[in-house]
């Protein structure tokens, strides 16, 4: 292979390389920052690139290659992490003014699994102010542009660990999700962003160790890469109680299954929800495929009342927490759509607060019930395609306007607010060229379902080995 084709190649096949020698971890390494060199200055996914850093951890793993024996999974494999995750050492602005400057001494527990797995890290991915929004842009490093189209957004909060993923840049990059932030930039890049059950991969640090609505997770642009990345990073920790207690090997069984008759509802809109043409008309050969696989397809949806207050409340309660007090004190700081979810926050009752989790226990219940008969649910990652860098958020949708700046991503926290494991792969291209998502929704703690599930519809497709045409 030549370079430019070893950096599109699968994270489980540069993998092999390097296992069998056939490329050193430091050239696998020099491939992808001649990548970066070559296509960062346009996309501008990697904000804070540390190659002295890369390249002694590159030689590191190139000695464990060497050594043989056991060797980690993600050895020597480029990775780079979201900027809104702590790296001891390297910068960590989290998209904010506030920070541009700070270097922590501590690491994010899913950074710190990657990187004793042996991932090289390559630097920080760009992202949005603290995550707010699902338009990646902010003050520090400016806007990150979409691989397939420069003039539009890669979606966020992790998007740019989707553009970096779909220009070739790194093998696996890390993410989290709260309301679309790992699917999203996914269903805009053409790769795949899995949001695991809340404890899968324990958030730590963390101010709430209870808190179960944001995940930490990967992005790759394979299910198997995904598979790989979990095994690697999945497992309990003592200092978070919501911690799964299975081990991250479980991710390493094969990924092949048998479908047939398995049921699987279908739902091109949520039961209601607003979604462009485009990505309906997109999608519409997706459903086809899952019954070629041989999935028992029926059209159906939960009921998912109760879901727009749960997110809404619960969201507000947490930025409030996270943001009133830095807001008070540097109120220029901070872009409006952070304060005003802050603000609504603060206003929150205690009975509103008890209301949305009774509301939340609702949905899981019904939503649960569903998966019960139908065990998988196939739906839309994002209602639009990728939209212009110079949109902060979408107003309306087909004609139905938007509330806020997140009403537009509602078909992702929908699904945020059940707690289930959700995977977007790629599933199809508008008449324009652009990517749209898939999303598959599984059962309760059925993480591993869900990956092989998606697995099946990406081997039926491998829509995944298109690159990008604007790079």
């Amino acid at each position: 292979m030549t370079d430019r084709d070893i950096v599109f190649a699968r994270a489980v096949d540069q993998a092999g390389l390097l296992r069998r020698k056939e490329i050193s971890a430091v050239e696998l390494l020099e491939a992808h920052l001649d990548q970066i060199d070559r296509v960062n200055p346009s996309v501008n996914a990697i904000v804070t690139l540390v190659p002295e850093v890369a390249m002694g951890m590159a030689r590191r793993a190139d000695e464990q290659l060497a050594e043989g024996g056991v060797v980690p999974l993600l050895c020597g494999l480029p990775a780079a992490h979201k900027d809104l995750h702590e790296t001891a050492g390297i910068r960590t602005t989290f998209g904010s003014p506030v920070y541009a400057d700070f270097v922590p001494d501590r690491t994010t527990l899913i950074v710190d699994r990657m990187q004793q797995a042996g991932a090289v890290t390559v630097g920080k991915t760009n992202t949005p102010q603290h995550g707010a929004g699902s338009q990646t842009f902010n003050e520090v490093f400016g806007v990150t542009r979409n691989p397939w189209n420069l003039d539009l957004t890669p979606g966020g909060s992790s998007g740019g660990a989707g553009a970096a993923l779909a220009a070739g840049m790194v093998s696996l990059a890390d993410g989290s999700d709260y309301g679309a932030s790992l699917r999203n930039p996914a269903s805009f890049t053409n790769t795949v962003g899995f949001r695991p059950s809340p404890g899968r991969i324990p958030t730590w640090p963390s101010r709430d160790v209870w808190w179960d609505h944001s995940v930490h997770g990967p992005m790759a642009r394979t299910v198997e890469d995904i598979a790989l990345f979990m095994a690697a990073t999945a497992g309990p920790d003592p200092r978070i109680p919501i911690s799964i207690e299975q081990p991250g090997s479980v991710f390493a069984e094969p990924l092949a299954g048998d479908w047939r008759d398995v049921p699987l509802a279908w739902s091109h809109d949520l039961g209601g929800l607003p979604i462009d043409p485009e990505v309906t008309a997109a999608l519409a050969p997706a459903k086809r495929v899952l019954e070629e696989i041989g999935f028992r397809v029926t059209e159906a949806s939960p009921n998912f009342s109760g879901a727009e207050e749960s997110f809404r409340v619960h969201r507000g309660y947490s930025y409030a927490r996270d943001f009133l007090k830095a807001i008070e004190a540097n109120p220029d700081a901070y872009k409006d759509s952070i304060k005003w979810n802050a603000e609504y926050g603060a206003e929150l009752t205690a009975v509103e607060l008890g209301k949305a989790a009774e509301a939340r226990t609702r949905l899981f219940r019904r939503v649960t019930t569903f998966l019960d008969e139908h065990r998988f649910l196939a739906i839309p990652t994002a209602a639009i395609p990728p939209f212009s860098v110079d949109t902060e958020y979408p107003t309306e949708i087909d004609g139905t306007p938007m509330e806020n700046y997140t009403s537009w991503f509602a078909s992702c926290y929908y699904i945020s607010e059940t707690g289930l494991p959700a995977i977007s792969v790629p599933a199809g291209f508008t008449a324009d060229g652009l990517p749209v998502g898939l999303q598959i929704v599984g059962r309760h703690h059925a993480d591993l379902d869900v990956l092989k599930a998606a697995f099946a519809f990406q081997q039926a497709t491998m829509l995944w080995k298109r690159r990008p045409t604007a790079i």
